[in-house]
């Protein structure tokens, strides 16, 4: 398998028409009121995405469907542009990224991610990106132009750097050391870049805590955060499958962490603490993950981003493009 290409089976994709494009959201424990996801499904593959069980509202599987039948959404700058232009719009920063991955290999092709920045760019309106993928480098030039105004920020998801477990748990996804790469570029250009270990997996990825966040600092990132893993509806019988196969003298074990984390669940949907975790495991994965913030002088990930909201200029409409 060579890194970053699409799944062995033939990857479909078909294109949506939504009325929208930024969907929002109340949720307390989320640093963003907004968010724009121009894919649907995603070929990286992650067993552990939280996306999957939304596949369902397609008469699709969450599994092997979410990987290879994937939505599109052709309209999404045309859609923005029409939104970002009505009088009622309150600007505040938009994330990509916190469904599914806005980089995936369909996004060289489609361009719609790009397409998005594009119109951001123009009205100096706010963007967050969350990537596991080299391939936001594309976009450097867009992203380094608002970063000089306080624009733009980026976080670069690593989990693992044994190229050995991230190919089992992200399949599809960038090597990990491409993404270092992704950080040290992105940070030498001026951009705010963060890493996030989300999700951190017991007694899989979680011995990688100190190093990630020491390569993440020698990198240039300005924190490390991380979730622990959440296993939502489907997700579950699909971890447990996979750790039956990847890992089976330890399911039990993980299996165990994750109840420890989740209350005696597969998952806990509570806000804040399903971010979080709760218990011994969580208790010990926020102290180490603070001893090695400290130790490398770098903070969590959002306590330095805050972009500017003022510079906001509404894109023109039909009448002003005339003059």
């Amino acid at each position: 398998m060579i890194d970053g290409e699409p799944a062995p089976e033939r990857t479909s994709v078909q294109a949506l028409r939504p009325k929208t494009i930024i969907s929002y959201n109340k949720s307390p424990d989320v640093p963003f009121d907004r968010s724009i996801n121009p894919i649907v499904g995603c070929e990286h593959g992650c067993i552990y995405c939280f996306a999957r069980p939304s596949h369902a509202y397609h008469d699709l599987s969450p599994g092997l469907d979410f990987e290879t039948k994937l939505f599109v959404k052709p309209d999404a700058a045309a859609l923005l542009r029409t939104e970002l232009a009505k009088p009622s719009y309150r600007c505040a920063p938009i994330a990509m990224g916190t469904n599914t991955d806005p980089y995936q290999p369909i996004e060289s092709t489609w361009r719609i991610t790009r397409d998005i920045i594009e119109v951001l760019a123009a009205c100096d309106h706010p963007l967050v990106i969350t990537t596991k993928s080299n391939r936001v480098l594309r976009d450097l030039d867009l992203l380094a132009s608002m970063a000089k105004k306080n624009l733009a920020g980026v976080a670069i998801s690593i989990t693992s750097l044994d190229p050995k477990i991230a190919m089992t748990i992200e399949p599809r996804a960038p090597h990990p050391e491409r993404r270092l790469e992704a950080v040290r570029q992105l940070s030498e250009a001026g951009v705010p870049t963060y890493v996030n270990m989300a999700p951190v997996i017991p007694a899989i990825t979680d011995h990688e805590v100190e190093t990630i966040v020491a390569r993440a600092a020698a990198a240039g990132a300005l924190g490390v955060s991380f979730i622990p893993v959440r296993l939502p509806w489907e997700v579950a019988p699909l971890f447990r499958a996979w750790l039956d196969t990847h890992f089976p003298d330890r399911a039990g074990k993980v299996m165990a962490a994750i109840h420890s984390l989740r209350g005696g669940k597969d998952n806990d949907a509570g806000f804040f603490t399903r971010m979080r975790g709760q218990g011994v495991w969580a208790d010990l994965l926020r102290t180490r993950f603070s001893i090695a913030r400290r130790r490398h002088g770098i903070d969590r990930i959002g306590e330095r981003m805050q972009l500017r909201t003022d510079l906001f200029r509404p894109p023109a409409g039909p009448q002003g493009e005339l003059f």
